[in-house]
């Protein structure tokens, strides 16, 4: 790949992309702090990226859909465009694309990542759990493909199962994010529970507005959470065969990541699962137990089984 011609610096690119992981992603980028110094720019410019895809999606609800994809659209033809070298103008792709040349990623993740995207310009909702897995294919379990190359493996371990272990994290996360917006995602017209999900438990998407309305969750719509939340946790349970085989700094940001929105899902359940009444967060003092706790492989494992996360 010949690296494009670029109106910005890679450093100017570079520190876009870390600010927006800083403002955005707070969890994210905390546990890129534990990554060494030469491997962080390229985690952030990865979220740089898939942030930046997401705000033309979500930013300006405003805009019809057909604005957005347009958007969506010419935004993933300038990055193609600088993967053949050709000229960039955008502040962010600098950065993801020598990211791409440094690791030589796998250019069908951003394929199937831009897909998911586009699909969230049409899409408001999903018949079942495999068809929200395709949809999490491209927008969660290919960052965590994204991403192995630049964490790296340590001698002896398996890329096979550590790129599973990596998409198993990515479906983890996700399905973590959208258990704690649910009320978000109501007002930006997106149901991403499953219709056959909220069936089994006598839930409409007329019940999860007037709950999010109400700011309280009833009780069949906090069963269908704590349905999820263990749903998320069998994901979390996938993914740690491939922990233990990424390179030793590596190893300590992922289980920090894996802990942080873990501890998410923890206080989706201290609140016994009703997600309408605020944004589940992590207490700051919690996050410092988190960061303390991820370089001891043993305070790690007593951590995940206390928040039942494994």
């Amino acid at each position: 790949m010949a690296l494009p011609r670029t109106d910005f610096s890679l450093g100017e690119a570079y520190a876009r992309c870390r600010e927006i992981n800083r403002r955005h992603g707070r969890s994210y980028y905390l546990a890129t702090r534990l990554l060494p110094r030469a491997k962080r720019p390229h985690v952030h410019a990865l979220y740089g990226f898939t942030r930046w895809a997401d705000e033309i999606v979500d930013s300006s609800p405003d805009e019809s859909p057909g604005e957005r994809e347009r958007r969506l659209t010419a935004w993933g033809d300038a990055f193609r465009a600088g993967l053949r070298g050709g000229s960039v103008s955008d502040p962010i792709l600098p950065a993801v694309l020598h990211t791409i040349e440094t690791y030589d990623l796998d250019l069908g993740d951003f394929d199937l990542f831009l897909a998911s995207m586009a699909m969230d310009v049409k899409v408001t909702d999903y018949s079942t759990y495999g068809d929200l897995l395709d949809y999490m294919e491209g927008s969660a379990a290919v960052i965590g493909s994204m991403l192995l190359p630049i964490l790296g493996l340590a001698p002896g371990g398996d890329p096979v199962v550590a790129r599973e272990s990596a998409r198993q994290l990515g479906f983890a996360f996700q399905l973590t994010n959208f258990l704690r917006d649910v009320s978000e995602d109501l007002g930006r017209g997106r149901v991403y529970l499953p219709a056959a999900d909220l069936s089994a438990f006598g839930v409409t998407p007329d019940l999860l507005r007037a709950d999010a309305a109400a700011r309280r969750a009833s009780k069949p719509v906090r069963e269908l959470i704590a349905f999820e939340a263990e749903r998320a946790r069998d994901h979390y349970r996938a993914a740690l065969p491939g922990l233990g085989m990424l390179e030793p700094r590596s190893r300590v940001c992922i289980r920090a990541a894996f802990l942080l929105y873990g501890g998410i899902l923890d206080e989706i359940a201290r609140a016994d699962f009703d997600v309408m009444r605020g944004r589940a967060i992590v207490p700051r003092s919690r996050r410092a137990r988190i960061v303390a706790a991820a370089p001891s492989a043993r305070r790690f494992a007593r951590l995940s089984r206390q928040w039942r996360i494994v």
